[in-house]
């Protein structure tokens, strides 16, 4: 039997042909003190926890989807998205900025009720989380994001979320070097930093926009 043939997804580069290489793809639970309390959760300032995505999970901006399957209530959540040029582990505070090759708008789409009852049942969340075409992300650009932007996401043309990345709960600096001592990070990996409040769901023949000041927008429509 012939050996597969597996290719490495990518992402764009904003004004670059050349493509980022995608290795893991990493979130960030309720960093949004809005977003936690919407989901029933305390805002205070616990330790960051995570979940994770398959590389394959990510879409192009621009891309219609099919509507997935075995869910009533998915879920939008826009995000900012970190790309790692360096890793490592045990990575210093004041050392993780100079690891972030660039940063995108992205979605994390959900299957809320899947997540609902894996959470009720006590199980993991890979099935609401880390399915197909969950990861949409529009164009990367280069360098560390900055501490404060306008992050918005609307539904058919109609605002759905707001916030700003200064509301997060855990900064930038802090989501890597946190997530360092849990696993090595290396070059190729992507970090969404939570969403803010306002996740609500899409249906078939819907079009989502995630927009954060000053980059390229990320934009998918789902299949009637």
């Amino acid at each position: 039997m012939q050996l597969p043939s597996l290719t490495v997804p990518t992402i764009a580069i904003a004004g670059s042909s050349a493509r980022f290489p995608v290795r893991r793809i990493y979130c960030v639970g309720q960093n949004y003190a809005d977003h936690a309390r919407e989901m029933g959760n305390d805002p205070d300032r616990q330790p960051p926890f995570f979940f994770s995505k398959p590389a394959d999970a990510v879409v192009a901006s621009g891309t219609e989807l099919p509507f997935p399957p075995l869910t009533q209530d998915l879920h939008h959540e826009v995000e900012l998205v970190l790309a790692l040029g360096a890793g490592g582990r045990n990575i210093a505070v004041e050392a993780a900025e100079a690891l972030v090759f660039g940063h995108a708008v992205g979605i994390d789409l959900t299957r809320r009720d899947l997540q609902a009852a894996a959470k009720k049942a006590g199980r993991p969340w890979d099935m609401a989380k880390g399915f197909d075409h969950s990861a949409p992300i529009g164009p990367l650009t280069l360098g560390a994001p900055p501490a404060s932007a306008p992050i918005t996401l609307s539904l058919d043309g109609e605002q759905r979320q707001s916030g700003d990345l200064a509301d997060m709960i855990w900064s930038v600096a802090e989501i890597i070097a946190t997530l360092s001592t849990y696993v090595e990070l290396a070059a190729g990996d992507l970090i969404f930093t939570g969403t803010p409040a306002g996740v609500g769901p899409v249906l078939p023949g819907q079009q989502l926009r995630g927009s954060i000041a000053g980059l390229a927008p990320v934009e998918i429509s789902f299949r009637a």
